[in-house]
């Protein structure tokens, strides 16, 4: 909330950011089995997956009501991203990459709703989820590849004198990737609610308050549309990486 003050207002847009204990005292110490605003939000964005899922393929009618056409629009749409991107001998890491999808995309979501917490703006959450995609297909690439899977840091198209030069950078970036991948969602998300934040509080204000109002609404339609295109970014990304790990010489 903004507080008054003599020079106008003060207000902290990053407090929304803070993981805080869902029952006691906001300056009570956070442990690892506390119930904490953070743990909340994810387990009602699990709630609600599980509940798109489970009610929107109950009926699995003929002509299908509306939670199963969202149900089968994702199902699908991530099913295709994976067929083109990666290839349909990937298609059997299907559920893995659903969930990623299907949990990003809720969490952004609910986070849009006013006193909620948004999970993926905390880069403990998303560094799991990205370090979670680099381990698995690193694991998966020298499982399915043995040794040969290091031919992808290696570009035989190039002369032969560049070729070390390009393993090195080639190797650096592979390893920065769950860095970028775990940034760039929470990047993306705080920066949002931080400008909405701060959008909200100009609204006390009464000489700028329509100005505010209008910059809330245009904001949070972005925010909308960006909660959908990191959730679609992250996993195509993985679909990338993915792709790395099966096929290293292409």
């Amino acid at each position: 909330m903004a507080e008054p003050t003599e020079g106008g207002l003060s207000f902290h847009p990053m407090d929304q950011f803070i993981v805080k204990p869902l029952f006691g005292e906001a300056g009570d110490p956070v442990a690892w089995y506390t119930i904490t605003n953070a743990t909340f939000w994810m387990a009602l964005t699990v709630v609600c997956v599980l509940l798109l899922l489970v009610l929107g393929t109950r009926g699995r009618g003929i002509v299908p009501s509306r939670i199963q056409s969202i149900a089968e629009l994702a199902y699908g749409f991530v099913y295709k991203m994976i067929e083109d991107v990666t290839g349909k001998d990937a298609v059997k890491y299907f559920p893995y990459i659903f969930t990623l999808f299907l949990f990003i995309l809720f969490s952004n979501f609910l986070a849009l709703i006013p006193m909620s917490f948004s999970p993926t703006s905390q880069i403990a959450v998303t560094a799991v989820l990205g370090f979670g995609v680099f381990f698995a297909v690193t694991i998966l690439g020298f499982v399915k590849n043995g040794a040969s899977f290091l031919s992808l840091f290696w570009v035989s198209s190039a002369p032969l004198a560049l070729r070390p030069i390009l393993a090195v950078i080639e190797i650096i970036s592979y390893f920065v990737r769950p860095v970028s991948h775990s940034i760039r969602l929470a990047g993306n998300i705080m920066a949002g609610h931080a400008v909405l934040k701060v959008f909200a509080t100009f609204a006390a204000l009464v000489a700028v308050a329509p100005l505010s109002l209008f910059g809330i609404v245009a904001i949070y339609g972005l925010e909308v549309l960006v909660s959908a295109i990191q959730a679609y970014v992250f996993t195509i990304l993985t679909c990338v990486y993915l792709k790395d790990a099966l096929h290293p010489h292409h």
